[in-house]
């Protein structure tokens, strides 16, 4: 990820996010929860903006009133926040620095963490999801491979991704891909639209044509391509939470 420069650049959305900050049940880690769903959960592991980051808690509060879920934003990296003004202030870009940010936040360090989390919500809920945004989107594919863990998993713009990560899903499975995505390069798209069609589980890849990495979560709103983006990815989320977390 250490190419991920534009990782730190985008778009702040208009709008004031409706949900509290608690922690996790049997666990120490704080969250941004918006729902009431007891029954049916999403977690959502943001990008390397955490978990203060004002879009993905608007995104939460979608995802909570339109797919009828409760949605969980915990933060994973430990109390550190990057600043939401760091998208658009040039300085502070060159200021903050992608590589190190991974160095202190990296798999082996933050999964631990997640996997707690996600045993938690499933413990409390019938049914459980995950979706991940660019440094999110990893540790999805970690949840998918144990069907005790969640039911089903969702990501945009994955960064970090193992073909090892893809190859072992074993839950329904949704990736939310731009045309032009550094990270989630040609080669892993060919390689996770070859491979997961053989692991019998549900998937469905939803291409954005034109659009690039990070859309879904820091398209500019004003821009009625990448609007219409954003609003689409979101839609496709909602749309699988309810076919596979309100099914019988």
């Amino acid at each position: 990820m250490s190419s991920c420069e534009k990782c730190k650049s985008g778009f702040n959305w208009h709008g004031t996010p409706t949900g509290t900050e608690t922690t996790v049940a049997n666990t120490p880690t704080k969250a941004y929860v918006t729902g009431t769903n007891k029954d049916a959960a999403v977690l959502l592991i943001h990008d390397i903006f955490g978990w203060t980051f004002p879009n993905l808690r608007l995104l939460a509060d979608h995802f909570a009133k339109e797919a009828n879920v409760t949605v969980y934003l915990p933060d994973f990296f430990g109390g550190e926040v990057i600043p939401p003004e760091t998208l658009t202030n040039p300085e502070k870009r060159a200021q903050f620095s992608v590589p190190d940010f991974i160095g202190r936040n990296s798999k082996d360090t933050r999964f631990p963490e997640i996997l707690a989390v996600a045993r938690s919500l499933k413990a409390s809920h019938k049914k459980t999801a995950a979706i991940g945004y660019c440094w999110g989107a990893w540790a999805c594919f970690r949840l998918g491979a144990d069907p005790a863990l969640v039911d089903a998993i969702s990501m945009a713009h994955p960064s970090l991704l193992e073909e090892s990560e893809i190859s072992s899903v074993k839950v329904p499975v949704q990736i939310l891909a731009p045309e032009h995505d550094y990270m989630f390069t040609p080669e892993l798209k060919a390689y996770a639209n070859r491979v997961i069609p053989t692991l019998g589980v549900p998937f469905e890849y939803v291409y954005f044509p034109g659009l690039v990495h990070g859309f879904a979560a820091k398209g500019d709103e004003t821009d009625q391509k990448q609007r219409d983006g954003l609003e689409r990815a979101k839609n496709s989320a909602v749309g699988f939470f309810k076919e596979f977390l309100h099914s019988s």
